[in-house]
């Protein structure tokens, strides 16, 4: 794709300009938030589970030396991943960079499970890591998978900025929670040699020919690291070359084309690329747009971000199965993926940090209580790679759909799913602690706000006192947060908590405010202090564009249980296994207009009409999070 010469000027030379755009919320530093209650236990689990064992699972992805002794060359071969290659990619290109992927996502997963809960024997294990990549740098500051006779000079599909942005994220991670300055001096020097070679304005990262190159478009996460690193310095050159990276990945041939700008501008386009990259990109989009390097981004995340909407189904799952396809978000058709969860919700955390509206604090953790958590195994170490809101089976299809072009094996749970790609099962391992990281920011060093709801603990300072508060709540299982406040020395602070949209009223003994949907309590706080909120809703009836009906309560999606037979497929070692599901037996239930649903020990009971038995008949309703199979929305 190619555009007009006024536009690609005015692309090209709108920063020069720029006036930065201000941004409502600042995140704090990883670490500064660290899970309690609930969340924490599931951390663990997941951290003596698949997240802490993948390395052990899959060996040869994870301890593949390609950052260092493995580098590419110019005659490498495509690597063997143990997946059936059933026809989603174009050519072999791909899989010569995978593994770094494969690798460094879960490297930034554990890493962040392993500092936030404090894991004496993964500290060890990390460390380790850190020190093994580091060593891998070159004296002028490479850093990534290729040998010198290829990097920088592509024509084709390669991993170049991808296998950056995946690594790059994760040594952040690690700098920000130890201080360790060498991991900072060596990611600075990495992202330096980056735009040496790739000098802004006078190169073009992102042209490589004319065919498949997905994991080209994938390095437009690149900014990711950049945006970081001005969080760090406010140094503008990392804004102006983040905005850089989107100006040149909009002007240059790519198969992921959601992002681009003229395709946004277009009003008759609708979504059609591989899931994750469309929620990914939207990042860099925002980034564009709060840089001030050109008003046209704004109307451009706009459109984009109702595009998005569309596209999402009833529990927060964005399409994404593999390929969105111009399709609308449909409860039994329109499947999501892990990968897609998590970075919708990484966007979702950005924008939210930039426009300060609650309403993404509500996005959130509608995807995380439902979307996510309902794509997780209820009881075991393993996710579904494909989830469906409606989930009729489990078996390997989507819901028993047959694709006569490839072998579909996405929809079932795994620790690993390396018969299709080991791309979910690292994603799963971020999705967490990505989810805890926004849930606390500063306003204008001024405020902490409570973004979202969840127990948890920060430590930071304001006004020059260090201030910890920990929100100990089952939150979403329950309705009441207590907030215990613990500082340095006594004085005034003001606290900002959101209000959910579902919460029609609260109770709390503070005196407060309200601005926006944010309840603010600005008073004298002595060194120990604590107030408590809680909300008050009841249970109501939503619809989807296909006119279905579907039950929330509070943050929660509820959801029919439907009874299942577990098959045990692959066992990768004893304590991981690969598991299908098909119904013991089931025709879908319809609502019953009438009939008034009763709220009783986290469950709905209420009457839907029996196809099968023509009747209609009292059922229970479960937390869609501890759903295998189940029907989430009915038909009129």
């Amino acid at each position: 794709m190619k555009l007009n010469v006024f536009y690609l000027l005015l692309l090209s030379t709108s920063g020069i300009f720029a006036q930065q755009e201000s941004e409502q919320f600042q995140s704090l530093p990883f670490g500064s938030i660290q899970p309690r209650g609930w969340i924490q236990v599931q951390m663990q689990n997941d951290l003596n589970g698949f997240v802490g064992h993948l390395d052990e699972l899959v060996p040869d992805l994870i301890n593949d030396p390609i950052y260092g002794s493995g580098r590419l060359q110019l005659h490498s071969k495509a690597k063997d991943l143990g997946n059936l290659k059933s026809g989603d990619a174009a050519g072999d290109d791909q899989y010569k960079w995978w593994n770094s992927e494969t690798q460094s996502n879960w490297w930034d997963g554990y890493i962040r499970h392993v500092l936030l809960l404090q894991d004496a024997k993964g500290l060890a294990k990390v460390n380790d890591y850190v020190n093994r990549i580091l060593a891998t740098q070159d004296a002028d500051g490479y850093l990534g998978i290729y040998d010198p006779e290829l990097r920088y000079r592509f024509q084709s599909e390669n991993g170049e900025l991808w296998a950056k942005a995946t690594l790059y994220r994760g040594l952040l991670a690690y700098y920000e929670y130890t201080h360790d300055i060498k991991v900072l001096e060596a990611v600075t020097r990495a992202v330096q040699n980056v735009m040496d070679h790739y000098p802004i304005h006078q190169s073009s990262p992102f042209s490589s020919g004319n065919s498949f190159n997905g994991g080209v478009s994938h390095g437009l996460t690149f900014t990711d690291v950049l945006e970081r690193l001005y969080f760090y310095t406010h140094n503008p050159k990392y804004r102006d070359y983040a905005v850089f990276l989107y100006e040149d990945f909009s002007a240059t041939h790519q198969s992921e084309t959601d992002a681009q700008l003229e395709s946004i501008r277009n009003p008759k386009y609708r979504l059609k690329s591989h899931g994750v990259h469309t929620y990914e990109h939207l990042r860099a989009l925002i980034i564009a747009r709060y840089s001030g390097a050109n008003p046209i981004y704004v109307q451009a995340l706009s459109t984009y971000l109702h595009r998005i909407q569309e596209a999402t189904t009833a529990s927060g799952g964005p399409i994404g199965d593999e390929w969105i396809a111009e399709r609308i978000a449909d409860a039994t058709h329109t499947g999501y993926e892990y990968c897609s969860l998590h970075e919708l919700l990484d966007s979702y955390g950005l924008l939210y940090q930039k426009e300060g509206k609650s309403q993404w604090g509500d996005r959130i953790e509608h995807l995380f209580y439902n979307a996510a958590l309902g794509a997780r195994h209820p009881e075991k170490s393993c996710i579904a790679y494909l989830k469906t809101d409606n989930s009729y089976e489990m078996m390997g299809t989507k819901n028993g759909e047959i694709e006569p072009d490839r072998k579909q094996t996405r929809y079932k749970y795994s620790p690993a799913h390396q018969d299709v790609a080991v791309c979910c099962s690292p994603n799963a391992g971020r999705i967490t602690p990505y989810f805890i990281q926004n849930a606390w920011m500063k306003e204008n060093e001024s405020a902490l706000v409570a973004t979202l709801l969840l127990p948890c603990m920060v430590q930071t300072t304001l006004h020059g006192r260090s201030v910890q508060i920990e929100n100990t709540t089952a939150y979403p299982f329950d309705d009441t947060l207590q907030f215990t406040i613990s500082q340095s020395e006594a004085g005034m602070l003001t606290l900002k908590i959101r209000r959910p949209h579902w919460a029609s009223s609260f109770e709390t003994n503070e005196k407060y405010a309200m601005e926006d949907d944010f309840i603010v309590i600005q008073r004298h706080f002595a060194v120990k202090d604590s107030f408590q909120i809680r909300w008050n809703t009841t249970v109501q009836m939503e619809t989807t564009a296909q006119g279905e009906v579907f039950y929330r309560r509070g943050a929660l999606l509820y959801a029919l249980p439907i009874p299942a037979r577990e098959h045990q497929e692959r066992t990768y070692k004893p304590g991981f296994t690969d598991f299908t599901y098909n119904a013991m037996h089931f025709q879908p239930y319809r609502y019953v207009p009438n009939a008034q649903p009763i709220w009783k020990a986290n469950s709905i009971q209420t009457q839907l009409f029996n196809s099968q038995t023509q009747q209609l008949e009292t059922v229970t309703l479960i937390p869609f999070g501890k759903t295998i199979l189940r029907q989430l929305t009915f038909l009129k």
